[in-house]
């Protein structure tokens, strides 16, 4: 199957498992495809779906990722810490952390611009169905600070680590800054307890979030910079940044 033969039957395939959508027109045109496929990905609900469905979808994720960066081309700024500024759904490390909502099922806003949206998008609907299991066992919204971790699909990456940060109100509290660095910890600690090598941390709860993105990045570098001070075992760490104001910021707190 070509890429186009793979997506219209993905879009299809999912049109037809939903009687809502039984309405919905495919455009010709190859963007305004994507973005339906992405779309109907995005509200799709953990459940089961066809081994053929997997297999294809697969394939077009997998050949529509483009170029992908590893960890070996990227020079640290720190002795096991990196900056890269870039998609981190193009990143290859053993893990990357994704800014998760307390559900941990993804973001379900069709092509939303958050990092949770991209990464399941990238990921495969799998990613909400492991998901889906974990929170069913555990019973309970996952609590903010705390971290999950499961395997990445079709992601460059091998896992990746959820995490829900703190959601700021009208100001920024003590508890706020206590919780984000839980965040960093927890993932850290899971990465190393699984004897990963290598973590990617985007910036936590500083998008939709609210949290202020010098004190939230100044958190996240004290706290790595002290886990792997504190464990000799801590994988490297590279602090993903999408925006130039997040790199600017890091780059004075580093090095």
């Amino acid at each position: 199957m070509t890429q186009t033969e793979r997506r219209l039957y993905l879009i299809n395939y999912l049109i037809n498992e939903d009687s809502n959508h039984r309405n919905v027109e495919i455009p010709n045109d190859t963007v305004l495809q994507k973005r339906l496929l992405r779309s109907l990905m995005n509200i799709r609900e953990a459940k089961p779906v066809s081994q053929e469905f997997i297999n294809i979808q697969d394939k077009y994720l997998q050949a529509d990722i483009g170029e992908v960066v590893s960890l070996a081309s990227l020079t640290p700024v720190e002795r096991g810490i990196y900056l890269w500024q870039g998609d981190i759904t193009k990143l290859k490390a053993d893990a990357i952390v994704n800014a998760a909502n307390s559900s941990l099922l993804g973001c379900f806003i069709p092509c939303h611009g958050c990092i949770d949206n991209a990464i399941h998008s990238a990921a495969g609907v799998q990613l909400r169905l492991e998901c889906a299991e974990i929170m069913k066992a555990q019973g309970h919204s996952e609590a903010t600070g705390t971290a999950k971790i499961t395997s990445a699909y079709n992601l460059p990456c091998s896992h990746v680590i959820h995490t829900v940060g703190p959601v700021v109100g009208a100001r920024l509290t003590d508890k706020d800054c206590r919780l984000l660095a839980d965040c960093y910890r927890s993932c850290l600690r899971l990465a190393t307890d699984y004897g990963l090598k290598s973590i990617a941390f985007c910036c936590i709860s500083t998008g939709e979030f609210h949290f202020p993105n010098d004190r939230g990045a100044e958190i996240a570098v004290d706290t790595v910079r002290n886990f792997r001070r504190e464990n000799t075992d801590s994988p490297e760490v590279i602090f993903n940044v999408f925006k130039d104001i997040d790199r600017e910021i890091y780059s004075k707190l580093l090095g």
